[in-house]
């Protein structure tokens, strides 16, 4: 069996220099029943490694979102790889002052899956992220093979790639901005769902992976080089072209 590294699917994609990632992983009071946090960040960072990044993997959410406040501990790219915390903290503020720090000097952000759910104290996270999940609207069908439909001339994150499947959950009737361009979808109940977009939030680059339910999604090739192109992409080094 290939190790998670092997069957990244980035081999090939273009290199850059040394940037620095963070991925925040869900534990604490952002881990749930249902998300392997722990394993997901593991295949995100070996995906991000491949394509030259210099990764550091957090289960201190909130703290490491308070550290982003000073300028000192700027990274270039913020990986969210959460759940929803369940109970409010003290570390909220400090938490949304460091977000909000981090988007406000044009750092990235990639948002992934389950993370659509997070942060109810930064109330400028949907905006950040381009939707949401709506709690009592938003749903997906119990996880298994899906078929994901892609459209690469809408962007240089897709532009390589081709339909794919993956055993994953898919996200359905997420609420997202009316400027949001899908890039990959699936359907459900004969309706086309978004599952990836890119956009700008001012200054910051910022992409939503709605797949990465846990390690399983990563055996895909077709979906860990979704996540090293939109890594690329989301600090400059992918152009329109692709």
């Amino acid at each position: 069996m290939q190790s998670p590294q092997q069957n990244s699917g980035t081999h090939g994609m273009p290199q850059v220099g040394t940037r620095r990632a963070l991925i925040l992983s869900g534990a604490g009071r952002y881990a749930d029943r249902w998300h392997p946090f722990a394993a997901t960040s593991v295949r995100i960072s070996h995906i991000l490694r491949d394509v030259g990044f210099a990764v550091e993997v957090s289960e201190t959410v909130d703290e490491s979102l308070a550290a982003l406040q000073s300028d000192a501990r700027a990274v270039d790219l913020l990986v969210v790889n959460v759940g929803n915390p369940l109970e409010p903290a003290q570390a909220d503020a400090s938490s949304r002052a460091g977000m909000l720090a981090h988007v406000g000097r044009g750092g990235a952000v990639l948002s992934m899956h389950v993370s659509a759910t997070s942060f109810p104290a930064i109330p400028e996270w949907e905006a950040i992220m381009g939707g949401i999940w709506v709690r009592g609207t938003t749903r997906h069908p119990d996880s298994g093979l899906a078929q994901i439909k892609v459209y690469p001339d809408r962007h240089a994150i897709v532009a390589t790639l081709h339909d794919f499947t993956v055993f994953d959950e898919r996200y359905s009737y997420l609420r997202t901005a009316e400027e949001v361009v899908p890039l990959a979808t699936h359907e459900h109940e004969g309706i086309e769902h978004p599952l990836v977009w890119a956009w700008n939030y001012g200054s910051a680059r910022v992409a939503y992976d709605a797949l990465g339910h846990d390690a399983r999604s990563y055996e895909s090739a077709e979906h860990c080089e979704l996540v090293g192109r939109a890594a690329l992409w989301l600090v400059g080094e992918l152009d329109d072209a692709g």
